[in-house]
C-alpha cells in the first residue's frame, strides 16, 4: 500500500468539513485537534470527531487525527479518543522524547511532528521508535521556536537531519510543512522545491486548493519514469555490467529507478 502524499488538516471543531476533506482528492486527512481549534471549543471538537469516526470512517486508512501535546490539559482526553479508534493515525504535534511515542496506543500509526530544537536534538531516537511511519517537519512552529527570520536558508540543516533520521531508521521518507499563502502558487512551488531537495515525498495542505498542485509537484514527471522504466528493463536485460545512455547501471542508479517508480505508485 503507497503512502499519502497529501495530508489535508481539518479542523476538528468543522464536523461540516469531515466528509469534504475525505472527498477533496487529498490521500489522507488529518482532522486538528490542535492548532485549529481554540482552547474553549477542544471538548466539543474531540465530542465531534469521535461522533465522525463512530459512524464508519475509522476503518479507511485515509483518516488520522493531530491530538493536543502532552503538556496541555487536553492530552489525556484526547488519548482516550485514540483508545477508542486503534486504526487511526496520530500525529503527535511537538515531538521531543521517544517515550511521548511508546505513551499512545499502542499499534497506532503515528506520525511525529519535529517543530522544536529539542525535537530535532532528538530526531534519531523519535525516527526509531516503535510506531512511527514518517516524521513530518512543523516549519512554522520549528522557525518561531528558534525565532528564524523567515529565510529558508535557517531550515537546510534541520530538513537535511530529518532526512537522514528518516533513512537510517528505515522509516518513510519525510512530510513538509504547510505553506500557509493559500492562493500564493509560487510560494506553494518555492516550498515543494525545498522540500524535494531534501528527499520528502509528502505535504502537510491547510486547504484542498493546494492539493492537486502538491500532489503533481511530487509525481516523477514524464521523463523520469520513461527513464525509470528503461533503467529497470535494461537491467533485467542483460548480463554482467550493464550500460544506459552511456552509464554504468550500478547499485545506486538502481536504487533510483526504484524510488522514482515507486513515487509513482507502481
Amino acid at each position: 500500500m503507497s503512502l499519502p502524499t497529501t495530508y489535508l488538516f481539518v479542523p476538528g471543531n468543522r464536523p461540516d468539513r469531515f466528509d469534504k476533506a475525505l472527498n477533496s482528492g487529498a490521500d489522507a486527512i488529518i482532522l486538528d485537534l490542535e492548532d485549529a481549534v481554540d482552547p474553549a471549543s477542544k471538548d466539543a471538537a474531540r465530542e465531534a470527531v469521535g461522533v465522525w469516526l463512530g459512524s464508519g470512517h475509522a476503518t479507511n486508512g485515509r483518516v488520522l487525527i493531530r491530538i493536543n501535546d502532552d503538556a496541555t490539559p487536553w492530552y489525556g482526553g484526547d488519548c482516550t479518543l485514540l483508545d477508542r479508534f486503534r486504526s487511526v493515525g496520530i500525529v503527535l504535534p511537538k515531538a521531543e522524547r521517544a517515550d511521548q511515542i511508546a505513551a499512545l496506543p499502542k499499534g497506532a500509526v503515528v506520525v511525529p511532528l519535529i517543530e522544536t530544537a529539542r525535537g530535532l536534538r532528538a530526531v534519531d531516537e523519535i525516527a526509531a521508535a516503535d510506531g512511527v511511519q514518517r516524521l513530518a517537519f512543523g516549519t512554522l512552529d520549528f522557525a518561531a521556536d528558534l525565532d528564524l527570520s523567515g529565510d529558508e536558508r535557517g531550515l537546510i540543516q534541520p530538513a537535511m537531519m530529518i532526512a537522514m533520521a528518516s533513512r537510517c531508521a528505515e522509516k518513510a521518507a519525510p512530510i513538509a510543512g504547510v505553506t500557509p499563502a493559500i492562493d500564493d502558487a509560487d510560494a506553494l512551488k518555492r516550498d515543494l522545491e525545498f522540500a524535494r531537495a531534501f528527499g520528502f515525498t509528502a505535504k502537510l495542505c491547510i486547504h484542498p486548493r493546494q492539493v492537486i498542485a502538491v500532489q503533481e509537484a511530487l509525481a516523477p514527471t514524464p521523463a523520469e519514469l520513461e527513464w525509470a522504466r528503461r533503467v529497470l528493463a535494461a537491467a533485467e536485460a542483460g548480463t554482467g555490467a550493464v550500460q544506459l545512455d552511456g552509464r554504468m547501471v550500478d547499485r545506486p542508479v538502481l536504487l533510483k529507478a526504484h524510488a522514482i517508480l515507486a513515487r509513482a505508485n507502481f
